[in-house]
């Protein structure tokens, strides 16, 4: 009887090891992951083409006076990637309350950003800046893709693999910001309860100027922008 008892207990031990062991193993697979997918080039008289052939021109290097750091070829804003960061502003109009669309890709490791709202002389500390990052897959953290940078943390990390074209939809109405990357909104915020500095930012971002120019970001890596698109509301 006592054998019997005793099989009877390896045999439980044995079967709930091997449960747990299954278990594990289910835990540690990778979840899935949820995939975006790029919206559309909007229409309509109301949206600005910053990358129009009357518009391509205003686009200037505000960091020093080194030309040949990008070029915009057949709709498409090439950013080449150089030894420092430099700033490429839109200068011919600053906006305040906006939809903007926003296309781009990136090379390996490349690191960018969509800076709005912001002072051309002063990008960094000036306005506001969306992080544009090649982490595909990664875990989203306030200074990855879609983030509004160093300062708020996507719901989801929506990038495409490195080479793959992305969209960034960014909404500012007064102090209400939202991001939506590649069709899922990620950020949805209220700028104006942000009364202390947080971050980078040595002002509060309740403080900054509602008005202010796009700027793109060379971080010394290959990217590309197209369809930067702009409608006022």
């Amino acid at each position: 009887m006592k054998t019997r008892i005793g099989i009877a207990i390896f045999v439980s031990i044995a079967c709930f090891g091997c449960a747990f062991t299954l278990s594990q193993a289910g835990a540690e697979k990778e979840a899935p992951l949820p995939e975006g997918t790029p919206t559309a080039r909007p229409t309509g008289p109301e949206w600005l083409d910053l990358l129009s052939a009357e518009n391509a021109s205003f686009w200037k290097n505000v960091s020093d006076d080194k030309a040949d750091i990008f070029e915009i070829k057949d709709g498409v804003f090439h950013i080449f990637g150089g030894d420092h960061s430099r700033y490429i502003a839109f200068e011919k109009e600053a906006f305040s309350d906006f939809t903007m669309h926003v296309e781009f890709k990136v090379s390996h490791n490349a690191n960018s950003g969509v800076f709005f709202r912001t002072d051309p002389k002063n990008p960094v500390q000036g306005g506001m800046e969306i992080q544009v990052f090649d982490d595909y897959h990664e875990q989203p953290n306030k200074n990855s893709s879609g983030a509004l940078y160093d300062i708020a943390t996507p719901m989801f990390n929506l990038s495409r693999p490195t080479g793959e074209w992305n969209s960034y939809d960014i909404t500012c109405k007064d102090s209400h910001l939202q991001v939506v990357v590649n069709g899922w909104k990620v950020l949805d915020l209220d700028l104006s309860i942000m009364k202390e500095p947080i971050g980078k930012f040595a002002t509060p971002l309740a403080q900054l100027p509602q008005t202010g120019h796009i700027v793109l970001q060379d971080h010394c890596d290959e990217v590309w922008y197209r369809c930067v698109m702009i409608k006022k509301l």
